[in-house]
């Protein structure tokens, strides 16, 4: 009786070990994917901020040249 309930508990423990780590794997599976969105929204923010001040910059330089 003692064997069997020691190895329902050590297969109980490495079935709960591995759906842990799986679950694990797969949490930090989509935090990596997040982190990635986010550089990606980041970056595309910057390259739209640099646009929108490249344009400003003209802008003010055609207003200087115009006068």
């Amino acid at each position: 009786m003692k064997k069997l309930t020691l190895l329902a508990l050590t297969l109980g423990a490495i079935t709960v070990g591995t759906g842990c780590h799986r679950n694990t794997r797969e949490a930090a599976k989509d935090d990596v994917e997040q982190a990635g969105d986010k550089v990606k929204d980041t970056a595309e923010d910057a390259a739209e901020a640099t646009g929108d001040a490249a344009e400003k910059a003209g802008d003010k330089i055609e207003d200087a040249t115009d006068k």
